[in-house]
């Protein structure tokens, strides 16, 4: 069965969400709906996301990235294992004056990436597919984001030698990792942890930020 999207709802939704996380935010729905409109239609084909539903993806994708933007620094910034876009390219659409490079070694997601870039006319985003471990960007990041890694160690590690002096690196993490927080506490010195409140989720994720020195 295919999704139903209704606009108007999700219209609703989303500016309900933005009232929940933060009431200063002003960001437009139309490029989020067709961000959604086009995400759906290439999960029918690619499986890009595990989340079917529109309103779920509004949840899951939009307004959990968008919980993110308080913490995002500077003027340059990469998403490591970007995916279909969650969070970099949805944190672009609200944040035009900040450069983004989304990062993603899979060719269908890249691939949707583009498309998505081109469709909602992004002019400050590119993309890149590679792996994190071979990147060699010809400048460094102030903030450097990823819900991708599983583990919170090799993230720092890989993303520390990119970083910008005083940049920041925003892990999404699901749940409290307590003990992925001591460990990387040890290698990176004092983190902070968040537990974010997403509208219209029970299980939402954490963020873990991490400082450079």
């Amino acid at each position: 069965m295919k999704p139903t999207f209704n606009s108007h709802s999700l219209e609703q939704h989303f500016h309900e969400g933005l009232r929940q996380l933060d009431p200063r935010l002003e960001v437009d729905f139309e490029p989020y709906q067709a961000y959604l409109e086009l995400l759906v239609k290439w999960n029918r084909t690619y499986n890009l996301t595990a989340i079917r539903d529109p309103e779920a993806m509004l949840n899951g994708h939009v307004l959990t990235s968008l919980a993110i933007l308080p913490w995002l620094k500077g003027h340059h910034c990469l998403d490591v294992g970007s995916g279909a876009g969650i969070p970099g390219l949805l944190l672009a659409l609200a944040r035009p004056d900040t450069e983004w490079t989304l990062l993603d070694s899979n060719g269908k997601k890249t691939r949707f990436l583009t498309q998505a870039q081109l469709e909602l006319g992004l002019d400050n985003v590119e993309i890149v597919q590679q792996r994190i471990e071979q990147f060699a960007p010809g400048r460094l990041f102030s903030t450097i984001v990823s819900r991708a890694f599983r583990s919170l160690a090799g993230f720092y590690t890989v993303s520390r030698t990119r970083l910008a002096d005083g940049g920041v690196i925003l892990a999404m993490k699901p749940g409290k990792p307590d003990a992925e927080l001591e460990e990387i506490s040890a290698m990176a010195g004092p983190v902070d942890y968040h537990a974010l409140t997403i509208p219209g989720m029970e299980k939402t994720p954490g963020l873990v930020v991490i400082r450079g020195r």
